[in-house]
């Protein structure tokens, strides 16, 4: 069961991302009087897909709270930077 939940993690992880990206180009095409029909039935179709993808989860026993994507956003998931080392001057 574990790895069917943790697939359906990467499956939301990865379609937010694509999310995010199409919802960029959709307001680029807003910002520059596009049609942006395209883009946003694209968007609400993954929208319908997620909604899926976190039933599917919940149905196979998750039971953490999924992050948004602002609390995505604001995470920091870089690596802890190395302590700079003083040089001695002789």
């Amino acid at each position: 069961m574990d790895n069917r939940i943790n697939e359906i993690r990467r499956k939301i992880s990865s379609l937010r991302a694509q999310m995010v990206r199409v919802e960029d180009a959709m307001h680029d095409q807003i910002r520059h009087d596009l049609d942006s029909t395209e883009s946003a039935l694209q968007l609400m179709a993954m929208r319908t897909e997620l909604a899926a993808l976190v039933a599917d989860w919940k149905a196979a026993g998750g039971s953490e709270p999924l992050p948004t994507i602002q609390e995505r956003l604001k995470a920091n998931n870089r690596p802890a930077e190395k302590p700079k080392t003083a040089t001695r001057s002789r």
